[in-house]
């Protein structure tokens, strides 16, 4: 989990560096390399009113991540696309993801960015046989700092790292906090963090699917590693054997949070339903609340990101929805919903009771959707959820021309205040 590797040089930020995400760019005998980094801000010397809180702990847990639908015809679209030419899938001596398993058929439960990870360079296609643009992960969120520039919206960013290392300190009087398309993997401190600055008025805005969905842990002495423990059930790349359900780091329950007692549900309103292929559908708007009018200012259309560089739609790939019986029990406005009319999407294992009923009690149809969502808590804070992992691919269509781009604008400036 750490290649050891001796460092060749060292680059110190200077200290008016703009917070943000870079690019080092080397080069050697022919050959190039580029490796992002993130810059953020003095711990409490924030620099914007807005923070975007980078996925770094979701980013190492698929670091490396050989798909098992991998096909050599990928090769002939990434030479196209002149996109990231290698894949994990055809090096896999530099170490595979804890969605891999072990030559002994065992899954891999510890991962670290110690070492290459290929998919976490700029132009990695995640789907190479996809129709639309492939890109997860690092490369989707992209979509959203290209959109943050593209309205001159100033940001810092925080990685998962320091919110769990510093908590709610490290976000701590932003106005509002916005993360990317897929901030799955998450501490028991990093929740508390989101949790504390929320509750105490803060705003945040989720932008993925299937987030807030596993619980990991860190090492107590090399931060640098994690540990995932695929416990009961979820939807996942292998199954922890009984008597492996407990992490070795820490000895606390693995597994989904929902079974460790904390669901999306009561952060962000909404959480994990449905998973298709790489596909997007539109939203349909359902809410004409005139107090919810400002999300909508703007936008005269009912059909909400039938478009997209992600799927070909802002709903796609990871659905979340609204589950009264999971939520905190907060006045939650559904804003507009995605429905799986063509039955491409699966309901997930900790929704379904048999091949005919599911825990909702109602059809199965009715709970594969995607629920855009707005509340405000008890204590005065805001949230609002997108609940689909595709939406931030809807950001760029048509130059950010589109209504997908139009409603985030109005959310930022309703939680910014400008």
């Amino acid at each position: 989990y750490d290649f050891e590797w001796d460092s060749d040089f060292e680059f110190v930020i200077p200290d008016d560096m703009p917070s943000g995400i870079y690019i080092m760019r080397i080069e050697a005998d022919g050959h190039y390399d580029a490796m992002p980094f993130f810059v953020c801000p003095p711990l409490g010397k924030r620099r914007a009113d807005l923070c975007v809180l980078v996925s770094t702990f979701t980013y190492t847990i698929y670091g490396n991540h050989a798909r098992p639908d991998f096909a050599p015809s990928w090769l002939e679209k990434i030479s196209a696309w002149e996109a990231y030419p290698n894949n994990p899938s055809q090096y896999r001596h530099y170490g595979l993801s804890t969605y891999n398993n072990h030559t002994d058929g065992s899954g891999i439960c510890h991962a670290s960015h110690k070492r290459v990870l290929f998919n976490l360079r700029p132009g990695y296609l995640t789907f190479g046989g996809a129709t639309c643009s492939g890109l997860r992960h690092f490369q989707a969120d992209s979509h959203l700092i290209a959109w943050l520039h593209n309205q001159n919206i100033d940001y810092d960013i925080i990685t998962d790292d320091e919110l769990d290392h510093d908590g709610v300190t490290a976000i701590a009087g932003y106005k509002a906090v916005v993360t990317g398309s897929h901030p799955e993997y998450h501490t028991s401190e990093t929740l508390d963090a989101l949790k504390g600055y929320r509750d105490s008025g803060g705003g945040l805005v989720y932008l993925g699917g299937n987030g807030f969905y596993w619980r990991i842990v860190r090492h107590p002495e090399d931060s640098t590693l994690l540990e995932i423990r695929r416990s009961e059930d979820g939807l996942r790349a292998w199954a922890s054997e009984p008597g492996e359900y407990y992490n070795a780091f820490d000895g606390s329950y693995g597994g989904l949070w929902r079974r460790n007692g904390r669901p999306p549900q009561q952060l962000v309103g909404i959480g994990f339903t449905a998973q298709g292929n790489f596909v997007g559908m539109p939203y349909k708007r359902v809410c004409y609340d005139k107090n919810m009018d400002w999300v909508f200012d703007g936008i005269n259309d009912d059909l909400l990101g039938d478009f997209g560089f992600s799927g070909h739609g802002a709903a796609g790939f990871e659905l979340d929805r609204r589950d009264e019986k999971l939520d905190d029990g907060e006045d939650i406005t559904i804003l507009a919903q995605s429905y799986d009319e063509d039955n491409r999407f699966i309901l997930v294992p900790e929704e379904m009771l048999t091949h005919l009923t599911n825990l909702s009690g109602g059809p199965e149809a009715d709970v594969k959707r995607a629920d855009m969502v707005y509340f405000k808590t008890h204590t005065g804070g805001q949230v609002f959820a997108a609940g689909s992992i595709t939406f931030c691919g809807s950001l760029p269509w048509n130059n950010y021309a589109n209504n997908v781009s139009k409603l985030l604008r109005n959310v930022v400036r309703k939680f910014v205040g400008s």
